[in-house]
């Protein structure tokens, strides 16, 4: 019998497969395209909320609530933070959001939708006018008092939920309106974040506020140092989130902070990267014997680290750590953020009183009605004005629908819920009704108002 008989198949194309690997192959494949989805986050962060919904409201509330304050405790000697997991969550976990969120932010701003400031004008002004409107509606209904406080629950975009509901359409909508919105919801973020370090801040303690800006130079050192490695940013910015939260300005600011020292040069030009890459390979390829592996040749197992060096060499840091945690944030943070701030306890006898408080008509105008008209008024003045212009291919009227759907505010309305509304567990709640229920509305009225505009354009294509 020939000799490479014996061979499987396999072996030939030079893949090594484990007893078992291909079964599983076949199994996570399509688990792992799923993932990939640009709607599957939006999808788990709705499953999530139903998820917390469901316990708030079932046999397992009293498990559910004594899970969110179950306190937990960090002590090294002396020292401690305790904190319920609750607060863990909002104020360590939410970190880690805020981390990806500035990763994207930076990326956006220097080279992506943000950086033309022609092209990025029509969605900074669109962002403004969804900001400002719908809190000027929140305060119409609750102008004064402690609810005021709650004006900035209406102002933010969910990113995830608003581009999940308009990929979903992509078939009927044009590219750039899905860019737009993108762009749109990005500088709707930067607006919210600086809202947060502005307005949502406790007494401020200035020990700590110092200790925080000498962290921050540091890491500021780190970069025009040229450090490449995510270790000594990563150690600095843990250090910085706890002088933030004993500062009294909420401690999440520590990730975008960090995310924007992180370098965003690489350390190879592509084209130098190309003379490195084929330098190796002809070394690879000269060192190669036939029956060779890694584990039996070290000079081949020496290359392919210089390899490695090389392909991180070429990417910026930057562009590293946003692919890294981009996942973990979406389909873990995110979740769990959900889970425990989403429960609502629903109660059929007060549903009149619920649906009638100023906080949560207030959040909900705001955020289905106070985004629709900020945005496309904004729209349509910078139109006039000549400031901006249409994404190619697109129609006002698609642009109107967008802002309806740019009333999804889950995620980061309710965060600056939790900040507003500290110590007011009833406004709290009322806030939180006001934007899974704007939210829901928004999702529909916008999916079902892009859909028709797309239904009427194949038409009047199919008559001509």
């Amino acid at each position: 019998m020939p000799e490479d008989s014996k061979i499987s198949p396999n072996q030939k194309s030079g893949i090594n497969y484990a007893p078992w690997e291909r079964v599983f192959s076949r199994v996570l494949t399509p688990f792992e395209e799923f993932i990939h989805r640009q709607t599957t986050s939006g999808l788990l962060l709705m499953g999530s909320a139903i998820i917390a919904l469901f316990l708030a409201n079932g046999s397992l509330a009293e498990a559910y609530q004594h899970l969110i304050h179950t306190p937990i405790s960090l002590n090294i000697g002396s020292w401690a933070i305790n904190m319920s997991m609750h607060h863990w969550v909002n104020d360590g976990l939410m970190a880690l959001f805020f981390f990806v969120v500035g990763l994207e932010l930076k990326r956006e701003i220097m080279v992506g939708e943000l950086s033309d400031l022609r092209q990025a004008a029509l969605p900074i002004i669109a962002a403004v006018g969804g900001m400002v409107v719908p809190a000027l509606i929140y305060l119409a209904f609750n102008h004064n008092g402690e609810a005021a406080q709650g004006w900035g629950v209406p102002m933010a975009t969910d990113i995830a939920f608003a581009v999940g509901v308009l990929v979903l359409l992509a078939s009927r909508v044009p590219k750039a309106l899905i860019t737009f919105l993108v762009a749109l919801a990005i500088a709707d973020d930067l607006g919210a974040v600086l809202v947060i370090a502005l307005f949502y801040t406790q007494e401020l303690a200035l020990n700590w506020l110092l200790a925080s800006a000498v962290l921050v130079v540091i890491l500021m050192s780190f970069n025009y140092a040229g450090i490449r490695k995510a270790m000594p940013y990563f150690i600095v910015a843990v250090l910085l989130w706890y002088a933030l939260l004993q500062s009294g300005v909420h401690a999440t600011l520590a990730g975008v902070i960090g995310a924007f020292t992180v370098p965003a040069r690489s350390k190879y030009d592509p084209n130098l990267f190309a003379d490195l890459i084929n330098e190796q390979i002809d070394r690879f390829i000269a060192n190669r014997h036939q029956d060779d592996t890694l584990m039996t040749n070290e000079k081949l197992y020496t290359i392919v680290q210089n390899l490695e060096e090389s392909v991180n060499g070429v990417q910026t840091p930057l562009q590293r750590l946003e692919h890294i945690w981009h996942l973990p944030v979406a389909f873990i943070v995110i979740p769990i953020f959900a889970i425990f701030n989403a429960g609502i306890p629903l109660q059929l006898g007060t549903l009149s009183e619920t649906f009638s408080h100023p906080v949560m008509l207030g959040v909900t105008f705001g955020l289905l009605f106070g985004k629709f008209i900020g945005i496309t008024g904004a729209c349509w003045l910078a139109l006039r004005l000549g400031i901006g212009q249409l994404p190619t291919g697109t129609r006002f009227s698609q642009i109107a629908a967008v802002s309806v759907l740019a009333g999804i505010g889950f995620t980061m309305s309710i965060f600056i819920a939790e900040l507003g509304f500290v110590n007011q567990p009833q406004y709290l709640l009322m806030a939180k009704t006001g934007v899974l229920t704007a939210s829901l509305l928004a999702g529909l009225i916008g999916f079902v108002w892009l859909w028709w505009l797309g239904h009427k354009t194949h038409k009047i294509i199919a008559i001509h």
